[in-house]
């Protein structure tokens, strides 16, 4: 038996990044179902999703359309709606994008927002918050450096030259 035989491989993984010709699938798909939702459908309810982020297999046969709302009682509501006018989405993305085959939609809650609310708090509980990190100029102490975005220009101020 020799030493590679018991060196186990890490298994691959089942999930690629989108090469670019997906990445910009992905997007026309997203930017189109936001436009169809806004001005062709005409279910108030599921007016009020915003699409975050559709992912696509390889294959186009499937697009997952992740998506959230203002208010987080009504997200279960609004999928249920979304899953009925699936269909009619899919035929209007038919008509406007120029794609072979316009993949089956399946709409999915994006709870990444609330997942991210969540890590702040716990953060801002452990005093670990963002805004108490990054100090203001006027709050540096002396002798202190502080980040100075507004001016990376690199051009030189006039006051510097006197």
């Amino acid at each position: 038996m020799g030493i590679s035989e018991n060196i186990k491989r890490p298994a691959r993984s089942s999930h690629r990044p989108p090469s670019y010709r997906m990445a910009r699938v992905n997007k026309l798909i997203q930017r189109e179902i936001s436009l169809l939702l806004e001005q062709r459908v005409k279910s108030d309810l599921a007016r009020n999703a915003i699409i975050t982020e559709v992912d696509c297999s390889r294959d186009l046969e499937l697009a997952r359309v992740y998506f959230t709302t203002v208010n987080a009682s009504i997200r279960d509501s609004v999928l249920a709606e979304l899953t009925n006018v699936k269909g009619a989405l899919r035929s209007m993305l038919g008509q406007v994008l120029t794609l072979r085959h316009i993949p089956a939609l399946e709409f999915i809650i994006d709870r990444s927002a609330g997942y991210g609310e969540r890590i702040d708090g716990i953060l801002y509980k452990l005093g670990l918050d963002a805004a108490k990190t990054v100090k203001a100029p006027e709050e540096a102490e002396e002798g202190e450096d502080y980040d100075d975005d507004e001016d990376d220009s690199g051009e030189d101020d006039e006051s510097d030259e006197k």
